[in-house]
């Protein structure tokens, strides 16, 4: 039987050792009838191999733990977790090679787990619709996947390539756009003669200390004709229900008048005729507003002072100014504006907020201009705050005499914000109402 013992054990024994068997070998030298010189002499013979050999068989263990902990830091160095420790020697050393063998089993998991999340990583990014670049230092491209490849390679690898090269031979429109450091919608005829419509975006960020840009091309030409269809079924419904609704009555009166025309009772034909008036005027006035909306011309933006401005807008519709004026002139299209902020007084007004709760604000935060639309109607739900910026979305009823209810009110708007590189957002208030908040940037 093996008897395992620890390093403690071992240097005491050796201690022991090399005090009690000198005393021994130098009495019994000097029993013998030596001289002290001659038995301590003959003590040091005695005790130098055995102290040589004790130190060997204590030290034995350390040199093997030392030289397999050595060769297990190189194989680690080269990526190999699998060399094992046998566990051999004292407790002491017997218990750091079952933690390095944990350790080496935890390595060695987590290094499997990370080859398969890179595997899962490496196939959505080959397999992806969308063409993925990936250019490093000096413009040579790091990763190209599949569809990247299809799109600017011909199917072969570009890893290693310089990507101004790459995209050189490309279609004017879709080189001007790789080349830029944009994202963007664009059109581009391809080789085969069909065109396509693709969404640019890129983004650049450091990678082991290396600048790196990625960049992603999006194909959206089914999303846009999906999304193209899907508009014009909702203008066709729109159209047709805003169509019946007028030319049904129409007919009604028409035959009416007809039939009183007939029997001789012309006392009533004034009111049918006016009727009749009254219902081709709100349909003129409802195909109008959609010419408007689909006719907007380029903003001109210009310095607008603003007294004469809010004055001019009174005059169209009924509000109070809240604050201040901001100091510097506002920097817009005077009549597209206008048009928008009568279009929300106007919904103010209609959502049956009282007429001294319907507020304009403005205020300059940054380099934007911030023009809010006050009221204290009932407010929106969340679902209509969010479809209310849509063209042809409306929450209002169509009503005999009245535009109301088209659903361009709101999306006119936002086209008017957009146009002028702003944003338009709502917001139900504290206490009950809508805020509609138009940022505008203003000139530096």
């Amino acid at each position: 039987m093996r008897v395992s013992l620890s390093l403690r054990a071992r240097a005491l024994l050796a201690l022991a050792t090399a005090a009690v068997v000198p005393p021994l070998v130098i009495l019994g030298v000097r029993r013998a009838g030596m001289e002290s010189g001659v038995a301590l002499g003959v003590a040091m013979l005695v005790m130098l191999p055995l102290l040589a050999w004790l130190s060997a068989v204590w030290l034995a263990p350390l040199l093997r733990l030392t030289r397999a902990l050595e060769g297990a830091v190189l194989s680690y160095r080269d990526g190999d977790f699998s060399l094992n420790l046998a566990p051999d020697g004292p407790r002491e050393l017997v218990q750091l090679t079952r933690l390095h063998a944990e350790l080496g089993q935890a390595l060695r998991e987590q290094r499997q787990h990370l080859a398969q999340r890179e595997l899962l990583l490496d196939t959505v990014v080959q397999n992806t619709p969308v063409a993925l670049v990936l250019t490093g230092p000096g413009g040579r491209i790091a990763i190209a996947n599949l569809a990247a490849r299809q799109l600017l390679g011909d199917g072969r690898s570009l890893a290693g390539l310089d990507y101004g090269a790459v995209i050189a031979p490309l279609p004017e429109a879709l080189r001007d756009a790789l080349a830029g450091d944009a994202d963007q919608l664009f059109a581009v005829t391809l080789a085969d003669g069909s065109e396509e419509t693709f969404h640019h975006s890129t983004r650049a960020f450091r990678l082991q200390g290396q600048p790196h840009r990625l960049r992603l091309l999006r194909r959206m030409t089914r999303e846009l004709s999906r999304a193209e269809v899907a508009t014009w079924k909702r203008v066709i419904r729109v159209l047709s229900h805003e169509l019946n609704n007028s030319l049904a009555p129409i007919s009604s009166l028409a035959h009416s008048g007809a039939e009183l025309a007939r029997r001789g009772s012309t006392e009533r034909l004034p009111q049918v005729l006016a009727s009749i008036g009254e219902r081709a005027a709100h349909l003129h006035g409802f195909l109008s507003g959609y010419a408007a909306f689909a006719k907007l011309p380029a903003p001109r933006r210009e310095a607008v002072e603003w007294a004469p401005f809010l004055n001019h807008l009174g005059t169209l519709g009924e509000f109070n100014l809240d604050g201040e004026l901001p100091a510097q002139p506002g920097w817009f299209d005077p009549a597209q504006i206008g048009q928008a902020l009568l279009n929300l007084i106007k919904n103010a007004h209609e959502s049956g907020s009282d007429p001294d709760e319907i507020a304009l604000r403005l205020a300059v935060q940054g380099a934007d201009l911030r023009i809010e639309v006050l009221d204290r109607g009932p407010g929106m739900s969340e679902a209509v705050l969010a479809q209310a910026l849509l063209p042809f979305y409306s929450t209002k009823r169509s009503e005999p005499g009245s535009q109301g209810g088209t659903g361009l009110g709101l999306a006119l708007a936002r086209e008017i914000a957009e146009a002028h590189d702003g944003r338009i957002a709502l917001g139900n208030r504290d206490g009950g109402g809508l805020r509609v908040v138009i940022s505008l940037p203003q000139a530096r």
